[in-house]
């Protein structure tokens, strides 16, 4: 009995160290920061829909969500993520999501009408569904960790314009072309890294 306990032991061990679970580890936490990343900008872009979030306010966001994408880009393009960067890419996440909430419940309050927030909202909704696209890709093996983080430093790219145009509470039309434009160009990025013939040998 002892000698089949030890056996199972060991089975588990193996199978816990193989790197098909590192793998499996790795696209876990790799797909769960991103998907992440398509909620918060989610609840931006519903803030600034129901005037809970000012132009400036969700620039401000915006800031953040340009830091977390950076660390991803930076922890993922090795193709792996550490336990140490999983953590630390959690706390960042917790406290964009502390400031979303506190933007969102301060006394300031947004015009969804205005040009300028209308403008904000269809940016920040771009993000959230191309970040659904790559934890899409990542989910379903279409992306590596590698592609995921090459298109993290394009979505980082996306979310510092929109940061630069909102700082001063306006979004003009000009600005927005730019921010459009620099989607245009991460979607077709996304599209391309999700059809070639890379693929993740794990997937969640």
């Amino acid at each position: 009995m002892k000698i089949q306990h030890l056996l199972i032991a060991t089975a588990v061990v193996a199978t816990l160290s193989s790197p098909a679970f590192a793998q499996t580890a790795t696209n876990t936490t790799t797909n769960t920061s991103i998907q992440r990343d398509a909620n918060q900008q989610e609840r931006i872009e519903n803030g600034l829909k129901d005037g809970q979030l000012t132009t400036k306010e969700a620039g401000k966001l915006e800031r953040g969500e340009t830091a977390i994408e950076h660390q991803e880009a930076k922890d993922m393009k090795d193709g792996s993520v550490s336990t140490q960067e999983r953590k630390q890419l959690n706390r960042m996440e917790n406290r964009e999501s502390s400031a979303i909430y506190n933007q969102k419940h301060d006394a300031q309050t947004g015009n969804p009408d205005s040009k300028s927030s209308e403008r904000m909202q269809a940016d920040v909704q771009r993000d959230a569904n191309q970040q659904q696209r790559i934890s899409n890709g990542v989910n379903n093996g279409s992306m590596t960790t590698k592609e995921a983080a090459r298109s993290e430093r394009g979505q980082m790219r996306n979310t510092r314009l929109e940061a630069r145009a909102a700082r001063n509470g306006r979004v003009g039309a000009r600005e927005q072309a730019r921010i459009q434009h620099s989607e245009n160009v991460r979607s077709r990025n996304i599209f391309r890294r999700k059809h070639n013939a890379n693929t993740n040998t794990t997937t969640n």
